[in-house]
């Protein structure tokens, strides 16, 4: 399946992430920090380059995202072309030529806040390889046994020499998910799994816990996302500041990945 048909999948199960960058403990400590700009950005090849900043919010603060920052002037380049990003929302900038990111190549953003020179740069790396389910059904035990709950039942392996970062994302493409009867190590259809550079990730009876139709989705990314998804940002106010953030002068993640997708179908025995 060519990566268009599913990128909404990605940016989808993605949504949220860096929101946990996005509120600040405002002291009179940490005024440098308060004013930094806040930026969001997944580039993935084949597709538009889509660049989102905007103001950190209070920790109080309900909204979704910060306010947008408008008028900016993003420039973003691959090594050998730099392009001006067009502001197609507000806080939002765009670049609609999707042969623009390609693999192998490193990206550079830049743009200037309150007098600040605010970048970052990322690789994009390769499609992941050999990404293969050994079925694309995987039935449920009509009995859960806890005794076996370790027994694996399905694998979904892919080639991964380099012990390259990769993320399995599960998306239940149900509207109204059947829940199965049992207890279940994950309480949402839609869930992520952080591979920790493996090739390979065993199902088990519990590795679901809603029935249906899933978009099994295998992406290669960098360490600064990684760094983001693994660090425990919700313990307190004081690690909200210290979350981690490949921007200079800046919060939020600037990042580049690649996937491909299979298709898998949860069903009763």
């Amino acid at each position: 399946m060519e990566i268009k048909t599913h990128t909404r999948y990605i940016l989808g199960a993605l949504a949220g992430l860096i929101l946990i960058t996005a509120a600040c403990k405002k002291n009179s400590s940490d005024t440098s920090a308060v004013n930094k700009p806040v930026v969001e950005a997944y580039l993935i090849a084949g597709q538009p380059v889509s660049v989102k900043v905007y103001q950190q919010k209070d920790l109080t603060d309900t909204a979704t995202y910060g306010a947008a920052l408008t008028g900016l002037s993003i420039n973003v380049s691959n090594g050998s072309q730099t392009i001006k990003l067009t502001e197609s929302a507000s806080g939002t900038y765009t670049y609609s030529d999707t042969t623009f990111i390609v693999a192998g190549r490193t990206y550079t953003m830049q743009f200037s806040y309150n007098n600040t020179t605010i970048s970052a740069s990322t690789i994009m790396p390769g499609k992941p390889v050999g990404f293969k389910l050994t079925d694309s059904v995987f039935h449920v035990p009509n009995s859960i046994d806890q005794a076996y709950n370790d027994k694996v039942l399905q694998t979904i392996t892919w080639t991964n020499p380099d012990s390259l970062q990769h993320l399995l994302l599960f998306k239940n493409l149900d509207s109204d998910p059947f829940e199965i009867v049992a207890v279940r190590s994950n309480n949402k259809p839609s869930f992520q799994i952080n591979t920790e550079k493996a090739a390979i990730y065993n199902l088990t009876q519990t590795s679901f816990k809603y029935y249906g139709h899933y978009k099994v989705i295998l992406l290669r990314v960098n360490d600064e996302y990684i760094n983001i998804l693994t660090t425990n940002t919700r313990g307190s106010s004081q690690s909200l500041v210290n979350t981690p953030t490949n921007v200079v002068n800046g919060l939020g993640i600037f990042t580049a990945m690649q996937a491909d997708t299979l298709n898998l179908r949860v069903t009763t025995q």
